[in-house]
């Protein structure tokens, strides 16, 4: 069950598809998190799309990246970090599908500043918030200042590491 802060409680369906990132990969997204306190940290998700360039949800490389704003309330991915992850998701026959970065002080849901800057439809929003003693991560679509919430499954890996 998803819902908005301070509606509600119903029920709404997931958007697809679903994002799907190994255990290493919460990990070091989750870490880099950490590591950006007390700013927001940032990255970008690399995966396979379809034959309409939608993302299939698989997640094969997470590029943590500098916050070029080195701000506690917003983020913008340095241009360089951009540069570098679309290079290398290239060089692997995969695009750029997602950014993530993390709330220090709210949920895991989009602000409106979020919603705002959200340019490319076709990628996943990832969200991690720090607020609690437990880390949340959520992942939504943001198409034309509408917020999905998309399913997340982390996949268990054969070896961590």
């Amino acid at each position: 069950m998803a819902r908005h802060p301070g509606r509600p409680h119903r029920h709404v369906s997931f958007a697809s598809p679903t994002l799907r990132i190994t255990e290493r990969q919460h990990r070091r997204i989750l870490a880099h998190c950490y590591d950006g306190l007390p700013d927001e940290a940032c990255g970008l998700l690399a995966g396979p799309v379809d034959g309409r360039d939608e993302p299939t949800g698989v997640v094969s490389a997470v590029y943590p990246c500098r916050n070029a704003e080195a701000s506690a309330r917003t983020y913008t991915v340095d241009s360089r970090d951009l540069i570098t992850a679309m290079r290398d998701a290239e060089s692997r026959g995969d695009q750029l599908i997602g950014v993530f970065h993390s709330h220090t002080h709210t949920v895991a849901y989009p602000s409106p500043t979020d919603v705002e800057q959200a340019m490319e439809p076709a990628w996943l929003y990832v969200i991690v918030s720090l607020k609690d003693g437990e880390p949340v991560l959520r992942s939504y679509r943001i198409r034309a200042g509408e917020i999905a919430e998309v399913a997340v499954v982390l996949e268990r890996s054969v070896t961590s590491s």
